[in-house]
């Protein structure tokens, strides 16, 4: 426990840990500093010199206090604690010269700026500033670099905080921007003057304080004040970041991360950011019907009447898809298996096995990696299946902490040790086992779904498992599909995995566009999109996507999260648990809830973990059998990041993200 030391604010005596920076003391005490360059979660710069305070008993001139620590305070003459102001005549007038030096060469922009009504210059101009200005010369213009499709730049406008420069530096991992010149000439660019890379680009515009750095995909479509800001998750990769989604209607405007320590701080990929506009493109806004081998709109009746008639007296079989609620696959797996058939969720063919939470998810958090001492990656590549998650280890890997990879290279954004790409690399450790040194440090053992799919997939988890024993370290499961989890806690599983459903005459899609299905099958789709499923579709049902009804998902973790509906559904389209109640009544098997209330009670009764939102439940720890691995090269299963579920393949924005990616990675021929 560190030793707290007394400090004496605007006439207030505090206790603080002298390790603390004055602002950060401030804030302890409920006082307000201004800042543009600071930002908890990035180095100190110390750049804006907006957060002045006068140190009493030091220096004649006000102090940067995002760049003193408490410690290096000096007490009174008499033994009395140190002591700061932060609302004396030396620091007003500090910070009005500040915000008028800032100004300069600030254009008058707000009309017609996206930050307008947002942005922390307008806010502090009005708070701390002055109401004229001296300045008559020329203003200052600078040269907009091109920084891709995703980040906007008006540089005339940027007041050199760097908080860019550092957030893809030290949190992206990509020192792609950095700050060039001296004095007047200096300006924020990009290297060689090329396109920005990083998957997390766009939390760049979250960390502008002014309208240098803007959202392309957004411009001058909406004003903040015009937006219903609705709270829910993300789901498309399995980490369950938390999001704000602003709406205008019943259109989805944008996308914003909110804070959340347990799973994604409060930074967003930007797949998940900018994948909005996918929810309004290819949409299924009506039901349709097969007729005649072409697929032709319908009510619900019909399309409900086609179902009962396909399904009399056959085996019926159900797929969940990647981003289904565990509510509609509750909901499916009762009905489904109330007429005898069988369900599966694990349309990738990955061995994970039910009943063992410890070994379809893992006994570690999402935040033990950040004080990890070593981590071992096994069959996955995070920079692809989850960013977010990426940068957490990235930043375990700057406090010190020893990575090792077991699977395919990759350029992961951080330094790590290529152990071998073959399971046979992590059987050899184990078996080698670990000193008591490297049995004390705090190890977490990550595998991918790269390692688990195929015929080895068991054998491949059971190594893993063997090493979390050997080395005493914790296992996460990192996952690749929102609705994994959540699938396998309600048993929306088989035995026979795939093949169940291969065998069966008519197939209950519900939403699983990456699986093919043969010619044999009557399909019964059930979506929101028009992609791959809904053209091998016999029966088309409308669905809502994420943002349009409340939902549960489970992240990787194992922690249930509520998404929250912010809009409406286009069209006939409806819920999809209300979907399923109304069809399971036409197939002569009613489930027994009619609102989803009902419905949520009789889930919590069977999987009662699930009624403890946004809480990390405690798993047993159960090894599975050792079977023989194999030694194929064990890779990802994520391929194109940018286009991995329905959603993602409608947006215009995720096409061309993907193609850029894609001519990144062709050979360059030498000279």
């Amino acid at each position: 426990m560190t030793d707290l030391r007394k400090i004496i604010i605007d006439g207030a005596e505090v206790e603080v840990d002298p390790a603390m920076t004055i602002l950060q003391a401030c804030e302890t005490a409920g006082v307000e500093i201004p800042r543009f360059c600071y930002h908890e979660r990035l180095s100190i710069a110390g750049n804006c010199r907006m957060c002045l305070v006068e140190v009493v008993g030091g220096p004649p001139k006000p102090a940067a206090s995002c760049a003193m620590q408490v410690r290096d305070l000096r007490g009174g003459p008499d033994g009395q604690p140190p002591e700061v102001k932060t609302r004396s005549p030396m620091v007003k007038k500090a910070r009005e010269g500040v915000m008028e030096f800032l100004l300069i060469n600030h254009p008058l922009d707000c009309p017609i700026c996206d930050q307008g009504g947002e942005c922390d210059l307008q806010d502090q101009a009005m708070a701390y500033g002055v109401d004229f200005s001296r300045y008559r010369e020329e203003k200052r213009a600078a040269v907009d670099p091109d920084l891709g499709p995703l980040v906007g730049t008006k540089m005339t406008r940027c007041i050199s905080c760097t908080r860019c420069v550092r957030f893809t530096t030290e949190v992206a991992g990509v020192a792609e921007m950095g700050q060039t010149g001296r004095g007047e000439d200096s300006e924020i660019t990009s290297y060689l003057g090329q396109m920005l890379t990083s998957e997390l680009q766009g939390n760049v515009i979250d960390l502008c304080p002014v309208g240098a750095l803007t959202s392309k995909p957004y411009a001058f479509t909406a004003r903040p004040w015009e937006l219903k800001k609705t709270e829910s998750i993300d789901v498309m990769d399995a980490l369950g970041s938390s999001i704000r989604v602003d709406t205008r209607g019943r259109e989805v405007m944008r996308i914003m991360p909110r804070n959340h320590d347990g799973t994604n701080e409060e930074w967003l990929s930007d797949k998940s950011r900018f994948v909005w506009d996918g929810l309004r493109r290819q949409r299924l806004d009506r039901p349709y019907v097969r007729r005649d081998g072409k697929l032709t709109p319908a009510s619900w009746t019909e399309a409900f009447l086609a179902i009962a008639e396909a399904a009399k007296g056959k085996k019926v079989a159900a797929l969940a898809g990647d981003l289904a609620p565990v509510e509609a696959m509750f909901a499916l797996k009762q009905l489904v298996e109330g007429l005898g058939g069988t369900v599966e969720c694990r349309t990738d063919g990955a061995k994970l096995p039910v009943g063992n939470r410890s070994a379809y998810v893992g006994t570690a958090r999402i935040e033990d990696l950040d004080r990890a001492q070593a981590i071992l990656l096994v069959g996955t590549n995070p920079r692809k299946e989850a960013p977010v998650l990426n940068a957490r280890i990235r930043k375990a890997w700057l406090h010190g902490a020893d990575i090792a990879l077991v699977g395919e290279a990759a350029d992961l954004t951080y330094d790590y040790h290529h152990a071998g790409d073959t399971i046979a690399a992590l059987t050899q450790m184990a078996d080698k086992g670990v000193s008591d040194e490297t049995r004390d440090k705090d190890t977490i053992v990550v595998i991918g779904q790269g390692a688990l799919i195929g015929d080895h997939g068991a054998a491949n988890l059971a190594e893993a498992m063997r090493m979390c024993e050997v080395s005493g370290s914790k296992l996460l499961v990192l996952h690749t599909a929102a609705s994994r989890v959540g699938g396998i806690d309600v048993d929306f599983t088989n035995d026979a995995g795939l093949g169940a459903i291969n065998e069966a005459d008519v197939v209950w899609n519900l939403g699983a566009d990456e699986v093919e299905i043969g010619a044999g099958p009557f399909v019964i789709y059930q979506g929101s999109h028009g992609d791959r499923g809904a053209h091998r579709a016999d029966v088309i049902l409308p669905a809502a996507a994420w943002v349009e009804e409340s939902g549960i998902f489970v992240n990787t973790e194992g922690r249930p999260q509520l998404a929250v509906r912010a809009g409406f559904a286009p069209g006939e389209a409806r819920d999809n648990w209300a979907i399923i109640r109304a069809a399971s009544a036409h197939l002569g098997s009613a489930l027994p809830y009619d609102s989803l209330a009902d419905l949520r009670k009789a889930l919590f009764e069977a999987v009662p973990h699930l009624a403890t939102l946004d809480t990390v439940p405690e798993n047993e720890w159960q090894l599975v059998d050792r079977g023989e691995t194999g030694d194929a090269v064990i890779g990802t299963t994520v391929l194109d990041h940018y286009r991995t579920n329905p959603i993602a393949r409608a947006s215009e924005v995720m096409a061309e993200l993907s193609r850029l990616a894609h001519e990144r990675d062709l050979p360059v021929a030498a000279e």
